[in-house]
């Protein structure tokens, strides 16, 4: 599953941390899950996740042992957002080149 359109308007880490974070949005990930998920450099990732904390898009609970990161519930989509396309022209171009 992938994140929201509302929110896939952002660098390329910090919507593939979105979708993968969506993926298991009960379970949560951990950082390094996440970093091989997102298939980013640890900076890169840091960086991400900074941006989405403080635009409030994900959510960071730990118990005790371990920290999971967490999709805030306005980033999952709804069953019938599923309806449309799931990858748009213009999402497969802006994947694959860096404008």
């Amino acid at each position: 599953m992938r994140a929201k359109r509302e929110y896939r308007d952002r660098s390329r880490t910090e919507v593939a941390v979105l979708d993968a974070l969506v993926d298991r949005v009960d379970d949560g990930m951990t950082v390094f899950e996440l970093r091989a998920a997102a298939e980013t450099e640890i900076d890169d990732l840091e960086d991400a996740l900074a941006t989405l904390k403080e635009d409030d898009l994900i959510v960071v609970e730990s118990d005790g042992d371990r920290t999971l990161i967490k999709p805030d519930e306005r980033v999952v989509p709804d069953i019938s957002d599923d309806d449309g396309p799931e990858e748009t022209i213009g999402d497969w171009l802006r994947d694959r080149f860096p404008f």
